[in-house]
């Protein structure tokens, strides 16, 4: 399929390979993709991934083959302008956005991404995570200005989904140059504990336990909650803490954990999580 090209082995580093492909514009053959499983082949939240990136770019061309463990990807230019995307419910909205973050400042013209699915869950980053950490990271690259932003229009927790986020971000030629070396000391941390279809007081009870960790080392500590309800609130019940510290030079660590999915292994109280969620943040800071 392609004459020239770069010809990679397995599922691994799936987006990676998918994006800088797009980036750099040469085309890429990825084969084996779980040929020895018992259910070989692209999954359906990656089919999901090439189609978003098929929204955002113009004139790309991607052949699968009949049992999906051969992908050929040949990158058209990215367009951008107003899309909107369905995400595949196995992963969250983080695992399409991480991608897109990539991708944004170099479009034609800027991105509107409208995506909907899952927002919050316990295996990848959360919205919140990347909006309080990855956008503040682009903005030291110089990509800012009024049309960037990413919004939670509506939450949605594993596995039902339902969640609706918007990312806009302006069309960047150049970007700066950067030195990130020295982390700094950490001044203040901030956070939100957010709850869906369950009682509001959850997030308060996380909040109260995050806060008895944290409030031993440092006393500039805001999390605030956030308790959507009606048809902003998704179809899964659940709840979750993210938190960032903040430090000096304007670096941003955070960590952050969400209540097992409905119906997937034991439940876990909000005392535990806020406990737990303040821990792995000081392991951050502590690495």
């Amino acid at each position: 399929m392609a004459s020239h090209g770069l010809t990679y082995d397995g599922c691994n580093f799936f987006r990676q390979r998918l994006v800088l492909s797009t980036l750099s514009g040469k085309r890429v053959k990825i084969k084996n993709i779980r040929s020895k499983d018992d259910d070989p082949g692209l999954r359906d939240f990656e089919a999901s991934f090439i189609r978003l990136l098929d929204k955002v770019t113009n004139g790309s061309r991607i052949e699968i083959n009949q049992t999906g463990t051969v992908l050929f990807y040949q990158p058209g230019l990215l367009h951008g302008g107003p899309i909107e995307h369905d995400c595949n419910t196995q992963r969250s909205i983080g695992y399409y956005l991480e991608a897109l973050l990539m991708l944004a400042p170099f479009m034609k013209t800027s991105l509107k991404a409208t995506l909907r699915g899952v927002t919050n869950d316990p295996s990848d980053p959360t919205v919140d995570l990347l909006k309080s950490t990855a956008l503040p990271v682009m903005k030291k690259f110089g990509i800012d200005g009024d049309g960037f932003e990413l919004k939670v229009l509506k939450r949605g927790m594993a596995p039902g989904g339902g969640g609706e986020v918007v990312f806009t971000c302006p069309v960047r030629r150049t970007i700066r140059p950067v030195q990130l070396t020295d982390p700094g000391k950490i001044k203040r941390i901030r956070g939100v504990a957010y709850s869906v279809r369950v009682s509001p007081q959850m997030a308060n009870r996380i909040v109260e336990s995050a806060r008895g960790v944290l409030n031993q080392f440092i006393p500039d500590i805001y999390i605030h909650t956030d308790h959507m309800k009606g048809p902003n609130s998704g179809k899964s019940p659940g709840f979750g803490l993210t938190l960032v510290a903040e430090t000096l030079n304007g670096s941003f660590l955070s960590a952050e954990m969400a209540s097992t999915p409905q119906g997937q292994g034991d439940p876990i109280l909000p005392e535990d999580l806020g406990r737990n969620c303040a821990k792995l943040l000081l392991e951050e800071v502590y690495r």
